[in-house]
């Protein structure tokens, strides 16, 4: 008998309708794991925007900034939470970087992510005494970083990888799983054991899913 995997496991979360937020603020690892650990997202993925060079790497940026989307549960948190997440865990001026490669960027997907933006933006500058000098824009495009970017946190417990194989038996499986995001946050230290156990009881997934994840996360030894 072939082994569940995360795909059927979390096959609820993947239904629920969600919004995307795109967000540049440096070495894009920290803020995956960060908001990874937010309930009400659902989903974390690492890459690269902002800039007009076809077909980014890593390796070979161009004029793009390292940046996370996010995809979210707006009746579970908000833009504007997301916002404040945002500007209060980085340094949003021009001279705290060099080039573009951890520029503070922000890339809208409609009219209401806007209106958010400024009024969030007016309400920070008032509290730092300071303009914010983050790139603000449209959203263009969004090319996902390599594989070994994902999650990069997590991957660097490779027993803990080991013990939730079977969920995950292709490592690209990881980007799009709300269990591996929360589980990157934890193990940078966002979230308690029990508080993501609590919130795993509260999904949209069959009663056997939560289950199941439940006992992996109280068995997981890292």
């Amino acid at each position: 008998m072939q082994p569940v995997t995360i795909l059927v496991i979390e096959q609820g979360l993947h239904e629920v309708p969600f919004e995307t937020a795109l967000f540049g603020m440096g070495c894009f690892w920290g803020p995956e794991a960060r908001f990874g650990g937010i309930p009400g997202v659902l989903r974390t993925r690492v890459g690269y925007a902002g800039g007009t060079t076809e077909s980014p790497t890593y390796r070979k940026l161009g004029d793009h900034s390292e940046t996370i989307e996010i995809d979210f549960d707006p009746t579970l948190i908000s833009y504007e939470t997301l916002l404040n997440v945002f500007w209060n865990h980085h340094y949003p001026n021009r001279d705290a970087y060099k080039g573009r490669q951890y520029l503070s960027i922000l890339r809208y997907r409609n009219e209401k992510q806007l209106q958010d933006i400024l009024r969030v933006k007016k309400e920070m500058e008032a509290t730092l005494g300071e303009a914010i000098e983050t790139e603000i824009a449209p959203f263009e495009s969004f090319t996902p970083a390599e594989t070994r970017h994902q999650k990069y946190y997590l991957k660097r417990y490779p027993q803990a990888l080991e013990q939730i194989q079977a969920f995950f038996p292709n490592l690209e499986m990881l980007v799009n799983s709300t269990f591996a995001a929360r589980l990157n946050g934890f193990v940078k230290g966002f979230g308690s054991r029990q508080e993501l156990i609590a919130e795993i009881e509260m999904w949209p997934i069959t009663e056997d899913s939560q289950q199941v994840l439940i006992d992996k996360l109280r068995d997981m030894k890292w």
